[in-house]
């Protein structure tokens, strides 16, 4: 992490830019992330009443998360790529459109094609959402990304608790049409306050220039600037995809089956509520939490412990169930979410560190599109594992997964030209 007398340069700077504090931009970030939360984190508690209301199979259902999984994912691409030239008030603007709308038109949905299709247009919106809000906190805050990419991923998850408990509440098979109504206008509203609010600073907003020291500089803007394709052309890159897959699987086989899982192993309907509102709560605090750890220590350390802790807590949950203790079970869950969610701070900050913060928006997003591969495993391949293994060997395979993705951590080494190059050659001596 930048010392203090740096970070209080950048805050500066970008005072003298956009006339108040850049902590509003992390606010307004913050805020959208948290809007359109219940795509990923709600899905669990609305696909009964949905499945019953239009009399589908619960299995047929699986896929909507995939679609929502891939779309979030791919959609991020472009949108990062048109974010890094032209800003994110138009994107912004439409991901309202799409987000808010797709929610208020479940309500309406009456064949499961139709479920498809709108979920996977908000899901469209998300993703716009996703990388603008990360991004916004690589740009602003080279010298806190930990913190503040932990802050807006946090809301991703955390904003959620409160939709939770009002959705498990009232999503009933005769109010669930008013439940899914009321959360797509919140999202509307709020993405549309964002689309005025949030702004990209200037190329030159730093004054970076022959004279400057460039070794007080954070690594993000101190090291080269890769472009995309050059980015893809180094090692790196595909271990962190790798990497990628197996957390997100990890991260996702919770988020989508906690519900159902509590139920198989014979926990009371009260424990699975539990259990499904405090996830997102474990999930949002440790992104901050650890996102300020990752600046203060080597951030691929502390990754790599954390995703090894995920696992082990993920194994436990596990026994937690067989032998039927709900109180254990629930801190397990709690414990094995803040360890495996911080994936979200760990990956943007490392990529703007190893590739710089220049093209971070379609840098990442390219990244990112590895959380199809984990969705994938989360939803299809999920449901397919517990038709043929169960339940049990199905979780214990997200516990190795996030096993392999912390050792596997320990490899990376950053590349050429990269702002932490010198600090791993310092740290090799």
């Amino acid at each position: 992490m930048s010392d203090d007398s740096s970070a209080i340069e950048y805050a500066d700077r970008a005072q003298d830019v956009l006339g108040f504090s850049r902590w509003w931009q992390i606010v307004a970030a913050a805020g959208m992330m948290a809007a359109v939360s219940p795509y990923q984190y709600v899905w669990s508690s609305i696909e009964g009443p949905l499945a019953e209301r239009l009399d589908i199979a619960l299995p047929a259902l699986g896929a909507v998360f995939s679609f929502y999984v891939v779309f979030q994912s791919l959609s991020q691409f472009p949108a990062g790529w048109w974010r890094d030239r032209r800003g994110p008030g138009v994107l912004t603007f439409l991901a309202a459109l799409l987000a808010g709308g797709g929610y208020i038109g479940l309500a309406y949905a009456t064949e499961l094609w139709q479920l498809y299709v709108l979920y996977s247009l908000g899901s469209i919106g998300v993703g716009i959402i996703y990388t603008i809000a990360v991004n916004t906190a690589v740009k602003w805050f080279p010298d806190r990304t930990g913190l503040t990419t932990g802050i807006g991923t946090m809301a991703f998850a955390g904003g959620s608790a409160l939709v939770v408990p009002y959705v498990r509440a009232n999503a009933t098979v005769a109010a669930y049409a008013d439940v899914l109504r009321n959360v797509g206008i919140a999202i509307l509203a709020i993405l549309l306050v964002g689309s005025v609010l949030l702004r990209d600073p200037p190329d030159d907003w730093l004054g970076i220039d022959e004279d400057t020291d460039t070794d007080s500089l954070a690594a993000s803007v101190r090291g080269r600037a890769y472009t995309t394709r050059e980015m893809l052309k180094t090692w790196q890159f595909w271990l962190l995809y790798a990497m990628f897959i197996a957390a997100a699987g990890a991260d996702l086989i919770v988020i989508a089956n906690i519900v159902r899982f509590a139920e198989h192993v014979g926990f009371a309907a009260i424990i699975a509520t539990i259990a499904a509102t405090l996830l997102p709560l474990a999930a949002g605090v440790s992104r901050m939490i650890l996102g300020e750890v990752s600046d203060r220590f080597p951030r691929k350390r502390v990754m790599a412990v954390s995703f090894v802790l995920a696992g082990i807590f993920r194994f436990a949950l596990i026994g937690a169930g067989q032998i039927s203790a709900d109180f254990v079970f629930v801190l397990m869950v709690l414990l094995a979410m803040f360890f495996s969610s911080p994936l979200y701070v760990y990956f943007p900050s490392l990529m703007a560190d190893y590739y710089g913060s220049e093209n971070s928006s379609s840098n990442y997003a390219v990244l990112y599109t590895a959380k199809v591969g984990g969705g994938v495993f989360a939803g299809t391949a999920a449901g397919y594992l517990v038709a043929t293994l169960g339940w049990i060997p199905t979780f214990a395979i997200g516990g190795g997964l996030a096993v392999a993705a912390g050792l596997a951590a320990l490899v990376l080494r950053p590349p050429a030209g990269s702002g932490l190059e010198a600090d791993a050659a310092v740290a090799a001596d």
